[in-house]
Order: structure tokens, then sequence, then C-alpha cells
């Protein structure tokens, strides 16, 4: 049984999906048609599509969009021959893609595109990210991005905006995982990277060029079970600068509730990278950074309150686990020694799992103050949401108590 389970992974789907898609947006004086043509890649001298859909089984096929324009009211698609994931250079394969491993290489560019200054690492498992990373250098961010949760990390997409140098491709075989998604490799890098045979190595030259595709829409598609589709625009947010955020305030029967303090410039930098990253993640979300690095991330969840204590639960775990793996070089979760664990755990405890001096970031407003009192029982210093309850001034004496402060986008940033 267990043989045939690893066979079904090994499983290379022949589908059955045409070379060439069109879709059409129609009225009654307009037609307007998006070419698309199928993407295949030549492994061992056969032309193979997507390995297989989210699960063997499932076919599937990858399409770039090589004509068309679509416009709806003032709105533009990106133009085609824009490509990123949907033209990539395969330059190792092993195993060749499926589609998780696209759409997460795809996700982790969304998040990647609004950090063009500084050499920056995204590690996306299962279409989030684990472990996000701005540093001075590429190894830094992404050594960085592993440890904010190694364990996470284990088997994800790794997306880097530098071109790998030795130093990061060492640091990468180190562990295992699935796709690298880099502009370009070093000389000597594909020799370290080869050592991982399974490793999908994608070089997309235009990761050089992401910042362009900051405020760009494209059109998105959902099928629905009954064969039905909803499209909409993708999202963009417009709170990309401090200029654009608004200091937390609100009336509440005749009272004006406001912040009393201003954020600082590193709260501010941690606050904006924290609610960019926020634009790849599944809600309802909750997550903590600090100097920008993502501490706990917590996604998917039905209620605020309960994302935010899953995010600060997954902070002091992952903080354990990363002070377990550098002292000893084993997982906290293998450690034996009571002696041992009792240490790290009053570390972790007497640091509040790194939440010290975070930013808190909602993809939604807090329905309630219980929401932002997790994250100042932990000691966070900033809050970032969208503001618009009808209970904001809960939140704002919340923060005011602590002397935290709090910002407003102005704007929910949910991802279904």
């Amino acid at each position: 049984m267990a043989e045939d389970l690893k066979k079904m992974y090994r499983t290379i789907m022949d589908d059955h999906f045409p070379p060439n898609m069109e879709i059409s947006f129609v009225d009654q004086n307009n037609r307007q048609t998006l070419f698309y043509e199928k993407v295949t890649w030549t492994i061992d001298n056969i032309q193979k599509g997507l390995r297989y859909g989210e699960n063997p089984g499932q076919e599937a096929a990858l399409y770039r969009m090589v004509n068309g324009n679509l416009v709806l009211g003032e709105t533009r698609t990106i133009q085609a021959g824009q490509y990123l994931a949907s033209d990539i250079e395969l330059l190792q394969s092993g195993k060749h893609p499926g589609k998780t491993n696209l759409t997460d290489a795809d996700n982790s560019l969304n998040i990647l595109r609004y950090f063009a200054d500084k050499p920056g690492a995204v590690i996306v498992k299962h279409n989030n990210p684990c472990g996000v990373a701005l540093a001075d250098s590429l190894v830094e961010a992404y050594l960085k991005a592993n440890m904010a949760d190694r364990v996470a990390a284990f088997g994800g997409c790794i997306a880097l905006n530098r071109a790998v140098d030795k130093a990061t491709a060492e640091a990468i075989v180190r562990q295992y995982a699935e796709v690298v998604v880099a502009p370009d490799f070093e000389p000597g890098v594909m020799d370290v990277l080869a050592t991982k045979k399974n490793l999908r190595v994608v070089k997309i030259g235009n990761i050089d060029r992401l910042h362009t595709f900051v405020g760009q829409r494209c059109v998105e598609f959902k099928s629905l079970i009954d064969g039905g589709i909803i499209t909409h625009w993708s999202f963009v947010p417009t709170s990309r600068s401090r200029d654009d955020l608004k200091m937390a305030a609100t009336e509440y029967k005749g009272r004006l509730f406001k912040i009393n303090r201003t954020p600082t410039d590193q709260e501010y930098e941690d606050m904006l990278f924290g609610w960019l990253v926020e634009s790849g993640i599944t809600s309802n979300s909750v997550i903590y950074v600090k100097d920008l690095v993502t501490v706990g991330i917590g996604t998917g969840e039905q209620d605020r309150v309960g994302v935010a204590e899953i995010a600060r639960d997954k902070a002091y775990r992952k903080l354990a686990d990363r002070y377990c793996f550098e002292g000893l070089g084993i997982p906290y979760n293998e450690l034996t020694d009571a002696e041992k664990k009792a240490e790290f755990d009053a570390r972790v405890a007497r640091e509040k799992g790194g939440l010290i001096g975070a930013a808190m970031v909602s993809d939604a407003f807090f329905p309630f103050r219980d929401g932002v009192d997790v994250g100042i029982r932990e000691g966070i210093s900033a809050v970032i949401q969208p503001g618009g309850s009808g209970n904001d001034y809960q939140s704002i004496e919340a923060c005011n108590e602590a002397n935290v402060t709090m910002v407003y986008t102005g704007q929910r940033s949910f991802k279904h």
C-alpha cells in the first residue's frame, strides 16, 4: 500500500487540454477576447505540461496570454507578453512542476513585487507565506525567512528578488525545498543546487522588473461546482507608503476617539511591510512582523480573535524551534532533554515569542477590542488594520492604554 501511494505521486499526466484557449467578454457593441497558448517544457526530450493539478488524477494545464486587451470600466488587465509564472525558464526540473508549485511561485511573486529596494525572500507553502524577510544581503534575507518558520518551510517554494549567489545556494540546499525562483543564478550556483536533484530551479528574468507590476491588475477566475464562473479584478493594495495611512480615529456617541502616539520610523516600516505581505495571505488573517521579518502568521480562520491567537501561538512555537535548532542542531519537537526544553521555554516566554515591539497586522477590521488585546498582552507596539468597525473606539482605547500606536489603511485585504 505504501509503495502504491508513492507511485501515485510520481504519476505524470498526459492531459487532454487543447493547445489554445480564448476567453471573450461580450456586450451589445463590443467583443473583447483574451488569447492564450498552452505552456510546455522539453524534459528528457519529451514535451510535458503541468505534472498534475492540486492532486494526482486531476489533469491540469498552464496557459500564457499571448494577445488581447481587456478593459472593464477604467481598468485594464496586464498586457500580453509581460510574463512571470506563466512562462518560466526551467533550469532544473527533477520532477517537473505541478499546479501547486506554480501557484506557490506566483503568490510568492505577488508578495515580492512590493520589495524591490532591498534583497528579499518569500517562502510559500500551500499558497500561503510561512516566512518573509528583507535584509541587507540575499543570504541574510533567506536565512531570516527560513528561520521564521523552519518547520513549515520544509518542501516550500523559495522566491528571491536578486540573482542567487553561492552563499544563498549553499544555505538553500541545507534544507528541503521543492522550488527556487529567482531572476538569475550566478556562475557555479547551479552546481550547488544540482546536489538536490528533485529541486525545481526556475529562472524568471522579469523578477528584475517586478516593481512594474505594482498597482497593475489581472482578471481572476473562480469556477463553481456547477460549472459557473466568478470573475473579478485582482487585489491592489492602495496603502503603500506612510502618506497613504491614517492615524486611527473614530467618533462614537458624539465623542471623538483617536490614537495618542504617532508611529516611529521603524514602526511605519514594519507596518507597511506587514500590510503588503498580507496581500498574499488567505483571509481571515492576522500576522506579526518585526524588523522586516514575519514573526507569526495566522491564516484562513473564521474569527479574528482566534487567528490573532493562532499567530501568537505560532510565534512562540517557531521561536522555540529556532533556538533549539540553532543551539543543538535538532528540531524542538525532537528534544527529549527536559532541562534543555525548560531553558528554551523560559527564554521564549521572557521574549514573548519575539513579539515585544512587533507590529500587528490584520486584513480586516477588529470587530471588538479582544483582537488587539491578544497582541497588546504580548508587547506589540503598533497595529495596522483597515478600520471601519462600529467598535473601533474599543480598539483605540485598548491601544492608548498600552501606549500602542495604530493606523488605518481604509481598505480590506481579503484573499479567498
